[in-house]
């Protein structure tokens, strides 16, 4: 029987997405001047405030009140009727020191011996559904909330947009999990003070019908556009009003939105948010592996959907485990158990082994806090980072590291494909 399945997304502007990229901010700007930083940061918005808190270990200084001011500028928080801008709110920072009894169990004697920043367990997945490998839902209420942002920030054919917004998409399947048709659209975006609220409502549903989606659906792959037909469901601002949002509307955290962050519901998230920490925490730099292999075996043939477990104990360099599932997607006479354990003979998971093959110590995190981890691009940009000395370094950076495919190959090989 056909069965349904949703995935949400929500803005830069979202109170949970302002904290995540202030404190991804950080970590860059740490790891810029001193890439052996060793930062756990999180941040609190709220009506016109910022707390910054955490444990760092670096050999850098940074102004960490400019860092937040020109995050939240760049988001759009830029007017005081939003009771919330860049440049009026306040900014407290209670960062201190990392704890020795931590430290300890991560800084060894050769960087090969680096041992797990924390437990626990950490999930990647992947799925030939959509050409990046993501869940087809997460990947439309990603992509309608960038083009909504790109109409913002051109603030041409619609004006009225504020950054906050969230969207959500369901996707009717067949029994053969075959996507066959979109079901329901709900967007909700804040939205500058309308005389009239009747008019207003009419007007933000008819440019989101009429102008976003429609730009949403042309860069879409032709297959996916199929799936757009005149009768989904749209929900927008069912509320019917949304003018007050962001930090004012609601106080946002560091690390709250871990499911937007990795696959919209489906396969299964360790429980650990990935903003606000450097890669020594396995909570984020595992996560980030297991999506590089997932990504890896769906590429190379192994299955149609892969899911991977890795897990770690504090300290310790050898995880604790791998586990895959295949959800009974694998082509050829091969074990789930099997599977793993070829998966152990090409993909090192000792902590340091992950930093280095994915280039997880430089700057490359402020990318990733906004529009989810995974399904990126992978891509280099220049970046230029400033100390409150004046002293500056502009630096190559290659983004979303994990999103590559340079593994199929290999893959292949081990597997006799």
């Amino acid at each position: 029987m056909a069965y349904l399945f949703t995935s949400e997304s929500v803005s830069e502007g979202h109170p949970d997405k302002v904290a995540d990229q202030i404190s991804d901010a950080l970590i860059d700007n740490f790891l810029a001047f001193d890439v052996e930083s060793k930062v756990a940061c999180e941040t609190l918005v709220t009506t016109g405030q910022v707390v910054l808190a955490g444990e760092v270990k670096s050999h850098t200084y940074l102004d960490v009140q400019k860092i937040a001011r020109d995050t939240i500028n760049k988001i759009g928080y830029t007017k005081g009727e939003y009771m919330f801008d860049g440049n009026s709110c306040g900014v407290f920072s209670a960062i201190h020191e990392q704890s020795d009894d931590i430290n300890r169990g991560v800084d060894r004697a050769t960087k090969e011996e680096q041992g797990a920043g924390d437990q626990g367990m950490m999930f990647g997945y992947a799925t030939n559904e959509t050409e990046n490998y993501m869940p087809l839902a997460l990947d439309l209420s990603h992509r309608i909330l960038k083009e909504l942002a790109e109409l913002r920030r051109e603030n041409k054919d619609i004006t009225y947009l504020r950054p906050d917004s969230k969207s959500q998409v369901t996707i009717e399947y067949s029994d053969d999990n075959i996507p066959q048709r979109i079901d329901a659209i709900v967007i909700s975006t804040q939205h500058d003070d309308f005389a009239d609220d009747e008019t207003m409502l009419a007007k933000i549903r008819k440019d989101i019908v009429d102008i976003l989606i429609p730009r949403v659906v042309s860069k879409l792959p032709k297959a996916t556009q199929a799936l757009f037909n005149s009768d989904i469901k749209y929900h927008i601002n069912p509320t019917g009003k949304f003018v007050i949002g962001g930090p004012h509307g609601d106080t946002g955290l560091t690390g709250r939105k871990i499911i937007v962050d990795t696959y919209g519901g489906k396969g299964a998230h360790g429980g650990g948010a990935f903003s606000g920490k450097d890669p020594s925490k396995v909570d984020r730099s595992a996560a980030y592996a297991t999506r590089h292999i997932a990504k890896n075996l769906v590429a190379a043939g192994v299955a149609d959907e892969v899911l991977v477990q890795v897990s770690y104990a504090i300290g310790v360099v050898e995880p604790m485990g791998i586990f895959i599932d295949t959800y009974g997607t694998c082509p050829f006479n091969m074990t789930d158990g099997e599977i793993a354990e070829k998966v152990s003979q090409i993909f090192d998971l000792r902590p340091f082994a992950i930093e280095k093959r994915l280039k997880l110590r430089s700057p490359m995190y402020s990318e990733t806090a906004a529009y989810g981890h995974m399904g990126r691009t992978n891509e280099t940009v220049t970046k230029t980072f400033t100390q409150p000395n004046g002293e500056s370094v502009t630096l190559d950076v290659e983004l979303f590291t994990w999103e590559k495919l340079d593994y199929v190959d290999r893959v292949k090989e081990i597997f006799g494909l």
